[in-house]
């Protein structure tokens, strides 16, 4: 799939609504929006999908949040974004792209392996300490952080 996405402007306006969809919070959000790089992908003028890039370190980066309008899901836009922030992480030279997703994130697990991610670590309690109400997806609450990585080079 052949998608323009582009970097949002540091003065641009940042899709909330979008990230709502991976992150439970804007103040979760806020925690590490600015201090990011955001891709998005428009439709109709309109933010369709977006990933955020944030480096942890020279060798390594970070999806902090991926998410795909609704409408929009099932159409291989959630891949091509991955495709996408791999491309950039290893052109501005990372060793290293990782990410993280619930231990009931069914779909997102089974993509990001078919993707080439392996997973490297649990972070325990983490959606029990970090969010005041619980969260559940796919009728599971989501308790601990599986991460994810992909070695690009």
């Amino acid at each position: 799939m052949n998608l323009e996405i582009r970097r949002l402007r540091k003065d641009g306006r940042i899709p909330y609504d979008l990230l709502l969809l991976a992150d439970e919070t804007i103040e979760a959000i806020d925690r590490y929006i600015l201090q990011s790089e955001v891709y998005i992908l428009e439709r109709d003028h309109k933010a369709a999908a977006v990933y955020v890039l944030y480096t942890l370190d020279a060798d390594c980066v970070e999806i902090k949040n991926i998410a795909v309008d609704e409408k929009l899901q099932g159409q291989g836009i959630g891949r091509s974004l991955l495709e996408d922030a791999t491309r950039r992480a290893t052109i501005d030279g990372y060793k290293t792209i990782i990410i993280g997703t619930g231990d009931g994130s069914i779909r997102q697990l089974d993509l990001y392996q078919k993707e080439g991610f392996e997973i490297f670590d649990i972070r325990k309690g983490f959606f029990i300490d970090n969010y005041p109400a619980p969260i559940y997806e796919n009728g599971i609450q989501l308790r601990d952080m599986i991460m994810l990585r992909k070695q690009l080079t």
